[in-house]
């Protein structure tokens, strides 16, 4: 995809010009290290893409769209700490390499200078990124607490996992279509239907990313195989299975979930259930029902259907992505 490869370079242009320089290096080192990984950097794409869709500046959603990647990275170095996870797009965590505390330090400190990034823009459109950037945040917290709950939780419904998801990755997509396209000062209604349209293609991302961790190729995946699985997540998978599982293999389920250990055998073991419950197909299945919805969104934006085209190829993208 031409457009994806163009905004991406923006993107990296963007991150080379504003790289770290600040001392102390300890503190800096790791956050260079971690934004200078990449990985397919969709968030602050959207941003752009957003702009691009109703006519904005895209000098001026630049460094917005970085303060959405820099946050991201934020998360996921804290992520990192909390799932103890060794790897991150194939390479070492920054606590792996650094320590819990320089992990939390150089997090704080990409938090802190996302917000910066904000500072360019004019009064009132400020306000409202700030606004929608900070509920944003709060909201992905609350979705990593329903995520920490859910391993100790007995009852979890597929309703709670959908809420868990749409707050700790939906929204982010979301609102970064939603800044972007504030910045180019599209309409109210225009502004709430890309927030929808992107809040779904965030809950199938997520959905995709639960797949991946048992079913993708490591290899490309870049994180520990079924890293789910070793932390007792009660992933979409797993609220699958138990409900087309027999009575059995419900106990078998709710044996390995009971632990928490690097036993190959509980992999081996929920793996099989999964296999024979199909949950794989049906997560496939969710995976398209929420791009339609989002698509659906997208048709009810007052803009040329030529522009639409990247939304509809990004989101199908997502659909079939290996990594």
């Amino acid at each position: 995809m031409e457009f994806l490869d163009r905004y991406q370079q923006i993107v990296a242009d963007a991150v080379t010009k504003y790289t770290f320089k600040d001392k102390p290096t300890e503190l800096y080192d790791p956050m260079n290290y971690i934004i200078s990984h990449g990985g397919k950097r969709l968030r602050p794409i959207m941003v752009l893409m957003a702009c691009d869709l109703f006519g904005g500046d895209l000098k001026q959603a630049i460094k917005p769209a970085l303060a959405i990647e820099f946050f991201h990275n934020f998360t996921l170095i804290h992520d990192d700490i909390m799932d103890e996870a060794p790897l991150r797009r194939n390479k070492p965590t920054i606590h792996t390499l650094h320590g819990i505390n320089v992990g939390i330090l150089s997090g704080d400190g990409l938090m802190l200078k996302a917000y910066k990034f904000f500072e360019d823009l004019e009064p009132e459109i400020f306000k409202a990124c700030i606004r929608i950037f900070t509920h944003t945040g709060l909201l992905l917290c609350e979705g990593q607490q329903y995520d920490i709950n859910f391993e100790t939780q007995e009852n979890v419904t597929f309703d709670d996992y959908i809420r868990m998801i749409t707050y700790k990755t939906g929204v982010l997509s979301a609102s970064s279509f939603e800044i972007g396209a504030l910045i180019a000062k599209a309409n109210f209604k225009d502004a709430k239907a890309i927030f929808n349209f992107g809040k779904h293609i965030g809950i199938a991302f997520q959905i995709m990313d639960d797949y991946l961790d048992v079913f993708g190729d490591q290899a490309q995946f870049g994180k520990k195989h079924a890293g789910d699985i070793y932390e007792n997540k009660k992933t979409v998978l797993y609220l699958m299975a138990r409900e087309y599982a027999t009575e059995e293999e419900r106990k078998e389920l709710d044996y390995w979930y009971s632990k928490k250990t690097d036993n190959i055998d509980k992999v081996y073991g929920v793996e099989k259930i999964f296999r024979r419950t199909k949950v794989d197909e049906k997560a496939l299945r969710l995976i398209e029902k929420h791009n339609e919805i989002g698509q659906s969104y997208l048709q009810k934006i007052d803009a040329p259907e030529e522009k639409k085209k990247p939304f509809i190829e990004l989101a199908n993208y997502l659909l079939r992505r290996e990594s």
